[in-house]
């Protein structure tokens, strides 16, 4: 992880609250992230994790009166669009490809590459190979996605971040559907993307995870934030009394 005494968190969330009708969500919630760090979210259902990672996102807009910073500028995320401009990725459980296309044209969805009017397939299938292979993907860039795995799918998810320049990249429960060897493949990656410098936001509720991976855990209960453990602080004990507000 990157000494956090010598950079500038990637990203800052102040004072974030966020009310849907008869319902307070979030209620003045901070998360401040490093680069080259896997900071964890933790938190029961209902406690506030996705509705905080869908306002970084621009699924949601926050009320008014919070501030997200990134790179310490001061930032208004208004849509998904205006929320990938500026670095940010998230990858849901439900993943958003298009199982019909192939990798390239699931990578490159929405600025496609043109040449005399048309797709340029083959352009974009050669743009994508390096990005494949530094992951370490078994496929190629013209595979159809309805031939791929689940892993292999969350893959070409995280290909696209990359692609489209992310430096937060928010994975959302992303081992629900693997297996235990899928997992530790996945982990394997998260660990080199972390020392490439890449800024992670990892939302478990499986203890061992958050203990196998995080630099640090942040943890929310009933839409607030309760702090933030550094790794030489995680325990089930410290976890757990900031989760439910008691001791085990």
């Amino acid at each position: 992880m990157a000494d956090n005494t010598q950079s500038r968190p990637v990203l800052t969330m102040s004072g974030i609250s966020k009310t849907f009708p008869g319902v307070k969500a979030l209620s003045d919630v901070s998360l401040t992230v490093y680069p080259g760090e896997i900071h964890s979210l933790m938190g029961e259902n209902g406690a506030g994790k996705s509705t905080l990672m869908k306002i970084l996102s621009g699924a949601y807009t926050a009320d008014p009166g919070g501030e997200i910073r990134i790179d310490g500028q001061i930032t208004k995320i208004d849509g998904p669009l205006s929320a990938k401009a500026l670095g940010v990725a998230v990858i849901y459980q439900e993943l958003s490809l298009c199982p019909s296309l192939t990798v390239a044209e699931n990578i490159y969805l929405g600025r496609e590459l043109q040449r005399g009017g048309r797709i340029d397939r083959k352009a974009m299938e050669e743009a994508c190979g390096d990005i494949l292979s530094r992951l370490g993907a078994s496929f190629g860039p013209a595979t159809i996605v309805d031939d791929l795995s689940i892993a292999e799918r969350q893959l070409v998810e995280i290909a696209r971040a990359l692609h489209s320049k992310a430096r937060i990249l928010v994975m959302d429960e992303p081992t629900t559907p693997l297996s235990s060897r899928e997992t530790d493949r996945l982990f394997e990656l998260i660990r080199k993307l972390r020392a490439e410098g890449l800024a992670i936001v990892y939302i478990s509720h499986r203890m061992a995870e958050i203990y196998d991976l995080s630099d640090r855990v942040s943890v929310l209960r009933d839409g607030t934030y309760v702090g933030t453990l550094d790794r030489d602080e995680l325990s089930a004990e410290a976890l757990v009394k900031m989760m439910v507000g008691r001791d085990l």
